[in-house]
Order: C-alpha cells, then structure tokens, then sequence
C-alpha cells in the first residue's frame, strides 16, 4: 500500500453485479462515460470490445476489472474519488449492463486536502 487514496472504489452491491457478469462475459473493463447519450454512466465492457487509447487514465481496478477515464475528463475529476454504485435502470447503450434492470452509477466525493497531498506525491 503506498498510503494513497483509490481513485475509484465500488459499494458492495456494485462488486457483487459486477461478479455477475464477469461469471457471463468473461474478463471486464470499465470506462468513465464523458456525457453525450449515457450521461456520465461508468459503461462496463468485455476486455478488448472497447479499445483503450494512450490518453486514456488509469484509475485503478475494482475486484481486477482496470477503471479508464479519458485524459481530458480526468482534468476535471481529479480531485474527486469514485464510487461506483448499482441501481435499479437501464444502462448505457453498449454497457454490459443494459437490458439486466440494473445499471451501474458513479457518485463522487471530493479528496480531503490530506488525500490530495497523497495523492500528489
């Protein structure tokens, strides 16, 4: 442990979901929508149906399943730890969780002025 807070974490319920449908698709990834048609909706695909790129950040991985957010919505989040949640819903278009009646959802909190100095070592 490096004493740095995770950038990205998951309730319970999202880590058990997600179980779910690695136990269905296979080894998973996750990408931080930017807006557009899914909002901002962490949209979950199988490993190598969504191609990651360069610029894409690295925020960490729930349960093994890497988290990616582009470059320039990163510059706005950074300061900001997600929670990954699950909700009763539809989800995005091309997520692997649509059509389940459930979706998965990011709420956020700010870093603490101590979890941003970590974080900035």
């Amino acid at each position: 442990m490096d004493g740095k807070p995770a950038r990205v974490v998951a309730t319970a319920a999202a880590l058990a979901f997600l179980g779910t449908l690695r136990a269905r698709y296979g080894p998973l990834l996750f990408f931080q929508s930017g807006g557009c048609c899914d909002g901002s909706a962490p949209l979950c695909y199988a490993q190598g149906d969504f191609l990651i790129s360069d610029s894409d950040v690295l925020l960490g991985e729930l349960d093994g399943v890497p988290f990616y957010m582009g470059c320039e919505q990163f510059a706005y989040w950074e300061h900001t730890q997600l929670i990954i949640d699950v909700v009763d819903g539809n989800g995005g278009m091309f997520s692997l969780d649509n059509g389940t009646g459930r979706r998965f959802l990011t709420r956020s909190r700010l870093f603490t002025d101590a979890e941003s100095a970590a974080l900035a070592r």
